[in-house]
């Protein structure tokens, strides 16, 4: 466990954010491990020169970010938690929510990283990758003759993750999970579209991607976007007039 006696006292109007500052800091620089528990707040006060709800404000804006784990009980504390970028794709779907990703952005946005990542994949994905994309290609065919629209929509943006899990790249995975998850409540809020093409469009992306063909596996995944794009933005300025 850290020493308290590594703390500075603060005198800052907002305390704590200062300390949730210092704590950052440690975590950058490898003092404090996932897993460990921070000192006790009674003691992080007296150590700090200030109060132990300032203290707690500062504990729970780590536990926001997705740095701290808040125990209660005998065992209980604050303990430095293993990031999983889910802090990332709440604040995007949040941004969402709040306009300040537009339709534009996400929908533009998903053709750049739909690129890069099946770009990228044909490079380093394994026969398993290649077997779980098949595999969820199956499972969205049979969807489109049995499921409800919204399911079949979930096992179609499945297809993106496990693209992005194939690049072997932690940043795309989160990346891709963030635009993933704002799109799929975008398309919630417009309601079904057609799905007819896409399933071609991934037999033949899988096609290229198995024969490690970049060039016609990007021409094929942005072809496919290109044309999803244009129907989300011209549904979506629809449902604005309407």
């Amino acid at each position: 466990m850290i020493s308290s006696s590594e703390f500075r006292p603060v005198k800052t109007p907002r305390a704590f954010e200062e300390i949730a500052a210092q704590l950052r800091e440690r975590l950058s620089q490898g003092r404090l491990k996932v897993g460990e528990r921070l000192p006790p707040e009674k003691v992080l006060a007296e150590q700090l020169g200030v109060s132990r709800n300032t203290i707690r404000e500062a504990l729970r804006l780590l536990e926001y970010a997705g740095l701290l784990e808040l125990r209660k009980g005998s065992g209980g504390g604050a303990f430095v938690r293993a990031g999983d970028g889910g802090t990332i794709v709440t604040s995007m779907l949040d941004m969402y929510r709040l306009g300040a990703i537009v339709a534009e952005d996400l929908t533009e946005a998903r053709i750049w990283i739909g690129s890069i990542a099946v770009r990228v994949a044909c490079e380093r994905a394994t026969e398993e990758d290649i077997r779980a994309l098949q595999d969820n290609v199956a499972q969205a065919e049979r969807a489109l003759d049995e499921a409800d629209f919204f399911t079949q929509a979930e096992i179609l943006l499945d297809f993106h993750r496990l693209l992005a899990l194939a690049t072997k790249n932690k940043i795309m995975e989160i990346v891709t999970e963030a635009v993933t998850h704002a799109t799929l409540h975008f398309i919630r809020a417009i309601g079904p579209y057609p799905t007819r093409d896409i399933l071609p469009s991934r037999k033949r992306l899988l096609r290229d991607i198995a024969a490690r063909d970049s060039a016609a596996a990007v021409a094929e995944m942005e072809k496919h976007l290109r044309r999803v794009h244009r129907y989300y933005l011209a549904r979506h300025a629809t449902e604005g007039q309407a």
